[in-house]
């Protein structure tokens, strides 16, 4: 590691409402990898969106190569060499990769753009990043992976010297994350000083030099990383000791009767003859690699997506589900990986959304029964321990492990029977997934049937009763809890069945 490039000293920020920071420091070296980490709402973001100008600090100094600054504007961040590769990314699908790098600041030939000339500049940076991309590639033909080596080049292109990496794994396929980490370790060796945020514990203790660590809006610390264990650094962001033991036996009883029974289910190339029962109290494991089909069997199921042969009963009954109005009638809830998109309305409040799956039972006459409304959304933010001011809160201003809750509460409002849960700690922090574990648990307890969707191993062994294996569409094995492992899991994940 080399010289300080950034120091944030004291930075304080508030929101009516809200202390979000108070008074935080970061040091940042040329050439390490500095992770920040903290659980969901800890000030992560908003950290670095006051370094970038987007919002303002109330106190506290920023100090970069040697002078204080304060940026107004992101474009003044950029122009500076302060850079944001962002988790959900930022790219234009209908144009080329050579355009999203240099847009808004086209070369141009005369008063036209000069294509040739921005294919020429993408194609070295590339070769700088040593990555295989064509720069006159449609951006949404590429993988999320590939784009994602894309936004790593637009930030190169700005001549950055400081690169904030927020989530940047959270889509990725091992393979993509490999691939990520050789960029990553090209550029620290570059001397860039590299700021790398991230939930997933083994990726830090594999790619960073030193750990700050925040909690509720406070700096708690700074490690080095190869000093400490993942217990410290996940002590000092929760404050508390969370265990993460796998589950040894089934907690369903052996009479449990089944709920949900789903007879070769066929949707396309991702579905083929997809057959397996839930039973009441059980929580089902989906595992497979990204592209298995576990996704599209849940919105196949949940009327997302048309099926197009197969049979679904529940209860013992034959059902007919066209539409998701269909699966929701019949007491299927669906919280969806892509959450902002499929699972709340952002710009509406946490009573809005707690309610938006049963609102003709908030009505009353033509008007919504606020009161009503107010009252279950308070009850199931204290069942959930939600972080909100109020129940009055915009979601868009909660952090992504209290969205996440608020989805819950949607569907428990809606007293749903069968839950699929896809991907339901994805870019949530190990304190957050504790109390989503614990959650889907009572859940379970109480005899609701959950399918969880997951691509992390971890999570898959410590919350399945069984566990169900998919590879190219198609079930290769289902496996107790009992007789699982990373091994057998992993065999069957990427075995193809003829």
């Amino acid at each position: 590691m080399g010289d300080v490039i950034l120091t944030m000293k004291g930075i304080d920020k508030s929101f009516p409402g809200v202390h979000a920071l108070d008074h935080v420091n970061l040091e940042v070296r040329k050439g390490e990898v500095h992770a920040l980490m903290g659980e969901n709402g800890a000030g992560k973001s908003t950290l670095m969106k006051v370094l970038t100008g987007i919002y303002t600090k109330d106190s506290g100094t920023i100090t970069y190569e040697g002078k204080e600054i304060e940026f107004h504007n992101t474009r003044e961040a950029q122009d500076a060499g302060i850079v944001i590769v962002h988790q959900e990314l930022n790219m234009l699908n209908h144009l080329t990769v050579a355009q999203n790098i240099f847009i808004g600041r086209e070369f141009k030939k005369g008063i036209r753009i000069d294509d040739k000339r921005m294919n020429e500049e993408a194609r070295k940076l590339f070769n700088k990043l040593n990555i295989d991309i064509d720069p006159t590639a449609m951006m949404g033909d590429l993988t999320v992976g590939k784009q994602q080596m894309c936004e790593i080049a637009k930030a190169i292109s700005h001549e950055a010297k400081v690169i904030i990496f927020d989530e940047p794994s959270a889509a990725l396929t091992e393979s993509e994350i490999e691939e990520l980490f050789k960029i990553i370790r090209d550029l620290r060796e570059q001397n860039l000083g590299i700021v790398y945020i991230s939930h997933r514990m083994d990726e830090i203790k594999v790619i960073t030099d030193r750990v700050t660590v925040m909690r509720d809006g406070t700096y708690v610390g700074t490690l080095i990383t190869k000093d400490c264990t993942k217990n410290d650094i996940i002590n000092m962001m929760v404050g508390r000791v969370i265990y993460e033991d796998p589950k040894t036996h089934s907690m369903v009883p052996d009479d449990a009767p089944v709920i949900l029974k789903v007879e070769n289910l066929n949707a396309g190339k991702m579905v083929q003859n997809v057959s397996f029962e839930l039973r009441k109290g059980e929580i089902l494991g989906f595992s497979g690699l990204m592209g298995a089909g576990r996704t599209e069997t849940a919105r196949a199921i949940f009327g997302a997506d048309p099926k197009e042969s197969g049979d679904i009963y529940i209860n013992g009954e034959k059902v007919t589900i066209n539409n998701p109005q269909d699966a929701v009638k019949l007491g299927i809830g669906y919280l969806s990986e892509d959450r902002k998109r499929y699972g709340v309305a952002v710009q509406k409040t946490v009573a809005e959304n707690t309610t938006l799956a049963t609102l003709d039972e908030f009505v009353n006459g033509i008007l919504i029964d606020k009161k009503k409304e107010t009252e279950i959304a308070q009850k199931f933010v204290d069942s959930l321990a939600t972080k909100t001011p109020s129940v009055d809160q915009l979601v868009v201003n909660l952090s992504g492990g209290n969205q996440q809750k608020v989805v819950i509460a949607k569907w428990l409002t809606r007293n749903s029977d069968i839950l699929i849960f896809d991907e339901p700690t994805r870019g949530i922090d190990v304190g957050a997934k504790s109390e989503i574990y614990k959650l889907m648990n009572k859940l379970a307890e109480e005899g609701k049937s959950i399918i969880m969707i997951s691509s992390e191993m971890t999570e898959i062994l410590r919350m399945s009763d069984r566990i169900v294996i998919m590879c190219e569409g198609k079930i290769t094995g289902t496996i107790d809890i009992s007789e699982a492992t990373q091994e057998n899991i992993m065999n069957l994940a990427t075995r193809e069945i003829g």
